[in-house]
């Protein structure tokens, strides 16, 4: 439930409009320079990783891993599986929505990575806080996929393939 009210306050509040973009490639470019943004918790987790294997005292690279580096690997390997499946649905996403609607794709990116930030913070304090910062990952995720479904099959049937 939150995040659908973030999104709508965000949406309605926050003070800019997305640029003109009449074309498709336009809009992809405009979603890829978006998603950008949504890596800088992934690369933010890789620094913070790779700083956490060195100062930890395991003195062997393929050996035991201790917690603190299991924890930051385990995000970033998690961050950039969702991450690949957020940016094909936001491309996917950008190529069916109105002009009117496209502010939602910054809006969207942020949301993602805020979220990826927060389910780090609750997996580092305990495997059961996980699920709040998870949910509000995926769980937009899961909309937009099944928007982009309905947006394929129902919408627009006759442009699935072209």
């Amino acid at each position: 439930l939150l995040c659908p009210c973030l999104i709508y306050g965000a949406y309605v509040f926050l003070p800019f409009d997305a640029p003109l973009l009449p074309t498709i490639s336009a809009r992809l470019v405009y979603t890829l320079r978006c998603s950008a943004f949504a890596t800088f918790p992934i690369v933010l987790g890789m620094i913070v990783s790779g700083i956490s294997r060195l100062c930890s005292s395991a003195l062997e690279p393929f050996g035991e891993l201790h917690r603190e580096v299991e924890i930051h690997r385990t995000y970033v390997s998690q961050s950039v599986h969702l991450f690949i499946l957020y940016f094909f649905n936001m491309a996917v996403l950008a190529t069916y929505l109105p002009q009117e609607l496209l502010k939602l794709i910054p809006l969207l990116t942020a949301l993602f990575a805020f979220s990826r930030l927060i389910f780090w913070l609750s997996y580092a304090i305990g495997r059961s806080f996980r699920a709040f910062g998870f949910s509000m990952t995926f769980l937009p995720l899961l909309a937009m996929m099944l928007w982009n479904l309905y947006g394929m099959f129902i919408l627009e049937p006759e442009n699935l393939l072209s």
